[in-house]
């Protein structure tokens, strides 16, 4: 695991066991910082297994793991000349940005798990659909959802609403609202379930 600055011996400070590094890791920094392909493609072998493990452990899903692989990497490459060997060595400052990097990484995902999700209807979707050009038809869908959300209880549209028109997570939902996330939760999904239903009926009638 890795920590922030502890003391004067270093910056990049790693309290878990660091890849052994090769040799010329500092020169290796220097020579990507100049533009030098092969010492970038030396630098990831040396290091990947590495940052990619430490990634792994924070996000626990291989796919968003090896994106951010690809982006700390990315990151040295463009910011190389940033490193400075007196604060600490290659290792440590690669594995203290690939952390940063899964840790942004988690709280996006947490942040996207409690933001709802509109169900899509694929046909109004569809730039092609030549109905998605008409005004009318246009005016007409908005005024199924307007409907549709005016047959919910109170309190269910009111989570929707929020969610919907005014973007916010279920977390900033209920300290809008005073109540529980577990009770903004359960509205939300009983909510969805009934407009889904009034919605899918109003479809099959029109």
């Amino acid at each position: 695991m890795l920590t922030g600055p502890e003391g004067a011996a270093s910056d990049y400070v790693v309290t878990s066991p660091a890849p052994s590094p090769p040799d010329d890791a500092a020169l290796l920094i220097a020579r990507i910082a100049a533009g030098d392909h092969e010492a970038f493609a030396r630098f990831y072998d040396a290091f990947s297994s590495a940052v990619y493990g430490l990634v792994r452990r924070v996000l626990r899903d291989p796919a968003p793991s090896e994106e951010v692989l690809q982006e700390v990497f990315w990151q040295v490459w463009r910011d190389a000349a940033q490193y400075d060997p007196r604060r600490g060595t290659p290792a440590a400052w690669l594995l203290m940005r690939a952390k940063t990097r899964a840790i942004d990484r988690l709280r996006s995902i947490r942040r996207r798990e409690k933001t709802f999700v509109m169900p899509v209807d694929e046909r109004v979707a569809r730039s092609e659909d030549p109905a998605a050009e008409n005004p009318a038809v246009t005016a007409e869908g908005r005024g199924t959802i307007q409907g549709a959300l005016a047959r919910l209880p109170e309190p269910q549209r009111r989570v929707i609403e929020l969610a919907f028109f005014e973007g916010l997570t279920q977390s900033e939902i209920a300290a809008r609202l005073g109540e529980p996330l577990g009770t903004v939760k359960t509205r939300a999904r009983l909510g969805l379930e009934r407009l889904r239903a009034v919605l899918g009926k109003a479809r099959a009638e029109s």
